[in-house]
């Protein structure tokens, strides 16, 4: 799962990201009415967390225009307008849920979860490959039945390659599914990503390997 969240308070932001990481899904933080179109546009997300008080503009413009031009597109908002009318004219405007802030971070994962179940877009079925088992739902990966730990960068790496098992994935393509939005990789991140996964699976009868193709990206071969 990847979400945006907009936000112009840095350490909201960095909350935030820490939760939806350690849950196993992916979040690009923008600050800005303008960097949200933007991102938005991209059509990469799942969900949106949008703050209403942006210092360009009014965050239920920003919701009416997305429910407009990106109608299916769920939006969670969270903010410190919490009176009964704000609240009534935040879910008028197109919001599919409304989170006050000061907030627990529990309750935010719980209704970020709620909401992806109830949008049959993001119902992700369960990934094979071999004896290797991810569920996107919950970001868990096992080899028959015994869980597999690893951090989130490497967790989405793995995603993508079950995704994709038996075909090449370019490497510029992975390297934009692990980045923050805006912002890149370091040069050998997805290498040393890739490595760590090598190794993590390398003990494991997994009935896959990671192959690389020169120039190119990778590939996730089942093996005899």
């Amino acid at each position: 799962m990847r979400l945006l969240l907009v936000e112009d308070s840095p350490r909201l932001i960095e909350l935030v990201g820490e939760t939806m990481r350690d849950a196993g899904w992916r979040l690009d933080a923008v600050s800005t009415v303008g960097e949200a179109e933007v991102a938005i546009a991209a059509r990469e997300h799942d969900l949106v967390l949008l703050d209403l008080g942006l210092p360009d503009g009014d965050g239920l413009d920003l919701l009416r225009w997305m429910r407009q031009e990106h109608a299916g597109l769920p939006v969670l908002v969270i903010t410190a307008r919490g009176s009964v009318d704000e609240r009534v004219q935040g879910l008028d405007a197109g919001a599919d849920d409304y989170l006050v802030k000061p907030f627990h971070h529990r309750e935010l994962l719980s209704r970020c979860r709620a909401m992806l179940r109830r949008n049959p877009h993001a119902i992700q079925p369960v990934l094979e490959a071999g004896a290797l088992r991810f569920d996107p739902a919950t970001a868990e990966l096992t080899c028959e039945g015994a869980m597999i730990a690893l951090p989130p960068r490497e967790r989405s790496l793995i995603e993508i390659l079950m995704r994709e098992v038996g075909r090449v994935v370019p490497k510029r393509r992975l390297e934009t599914a692990l980045s923050e939005y805006g912002q890149e990789l370091s040069s050998n991140a997805l290498e040393l990503a890739v490595s760590r996964v090598r190794k993590r699976l390398q003990p494991l009868d997994t009935g896959v390997q990671i192959e690389t193709v020169r120039g190119i990206g990778y590939l996730l071969r089942t093996v005899a």
